[in-house]
């Protein structure tokens, strides 16, 4: 099959989540002898035409300039430029940007979109702009041929919603089991010694909630918090806990060995994300053997269940940092290692998504029109 992948900044992973997924899942389609095409921003930092036999086509891109009204334009140039392929498969990796385009799509591939969290309960967004984020969900819903949902919450919604059927499939991880503990000299926290928090720099991942919980305790243990906080509420964040010493605001990090060893060795990981279906770093967390504590919601528990402790405000993670440690709980670290070596695997994941492409390529009337 021929099959386009778009949605992303582009591959190899510099961003996020769904970069992560189309690196993994691209390589592994180009291993099972499929032609595959992913869309990187023309400033993307990878300028090569080919990683690891995946073709990367590069399209301009003006967020850069115009914030987020450039990726309607990005996203507008990859579907133009989409239909002059002849691709079987386009995977949509979102809707946020490129529903509104959903009519220039060409008519005889097979659009498969990836749903992703519910976008408009994100509390970042004015209400306008969470109407136009409903909008374009609704778009994206009723115009793709098939959906696919990263969490059973998110399948349950699109089915009263919408009456759209999707299907599951979550996000992946790797099994770590190298730990290396010479990564932890570059961030200057020792074995057990240290908790952590990663996560995009937004309301709804809920750094305040724990943070406050570890300015009120007095215990001075440190924590790293991981991710770019050059952002209006991550520069919130670092005036208001300026004067705490162990609060360490590291940046991003997206060199995995290093996250991967972080993670590993730290003592209790935070995973503040409150919005969205199964978030990578949440599964990357448990491959990483980490000892989690996650907040009260049915994202979460539906994934992490009975092995983890949880929090829905700031006095249950103090509560938490002063009473928990991970050489007491190594069941759990084991339980949520075991669940990715079972059920969140990449290469199960890759697997029941080619499933899905050969399923959707084989009974599709496209097929048909395209012969």
């Amino acid at each position: 099959m021929k099959i386009a992948i778009l949605g992303t900044r582009g591959i190899p992973n510099y961003y996020g989540g769904f970069e992560q997924f189309a690196e993994f899942f691209s390589v592994y389609l180009v291993e099972k002898g499929h032609e595959v095409y992913c869309y990187n921003s023309h400033n993307h930092p990878f300028q090569e035409k080919d990683f690891h036999g995946v073709h990367i086509i590069h399209q301009y891109d003006p967020e850069y300039k115009y914030g987020t009204f450039g990726q309607f334009i990005y996203d507008y140039n990859c579907i133009i430029d989409a239909r002059k392929r002849d691709f079987d498969i386009i995977l949509q990796l979102g809707y946020t940007s490129n529903s509104v385009w959903f009519f220039l799509l060409p008519k005889k591939s097979i659009v498969i979109t990836n749903m992703d969290g519910l976008e408009w309960k994100r509390s970042k967004y004015s209400r306008p702009v969470q109407q136009f984020l409903k909008f374009a969900e609704r778009l994206a819903a009723i115009s793709s041929d098939y959906l696919v949902s990263d969490s059973i919450g998110i399948q349950k919604f699109l089915k009263e919603k919408y009456k759209k059927e999707s299907t599951y499939i979550a996000y992946g991880a790797y099994p770590f089991n190298e730990p290396n503990e010479a990564f932890l000299e570059k961030y200057d926290v020792q074995k057990g010694n240290y908790n952590m928090i990663m996560a995009r720099f937004e309301p709804e991942n809920n750094f305040e909630m724990v943070l406050d919980g570890v300015a009120t305790n007095d215990d001075k243990t440190p924590i790293l918090v991981i991710g770019n906080h050059n952002t209006k509420h991550g520069e919130y964040l670092k005036n208001k806990y300026k004067l705490q010493a162990n609060i360490r605001f590291i940046g991003a990090v997206y060199n995995l060995e290093h996250l991967n060893n972080l993670r590993y060795f730290s003592n209790i990981y935070f995973h503040g994300h409150s919005v969205g279906g199964t978030n990578p770093s949440l599964l990357e967390a448990m491959s990483s053997q980490a000892l989690i504590a996650a907040h009260n919601n049915d994202f979460n528990k539906g994934i992490l269940k009975d092995n983890a402790f949880y929090f829905s405000n700031s006095v249950e993670v103090k509560n938490i940092l002063q009473t928990i440690k991970k050489n007491d709980n190594l069941q759990l670290v084991q339980n949520n290692y075991q669940a990715i070596v079972n059920d969140f695997n990449w290469e199960k994941i890759n697997g029941e998504y080619l499933q899905l492409f050969e399923e959707c390529f084989s009974k599709s009337d496209k097929r048909k029109q395209r012969k």
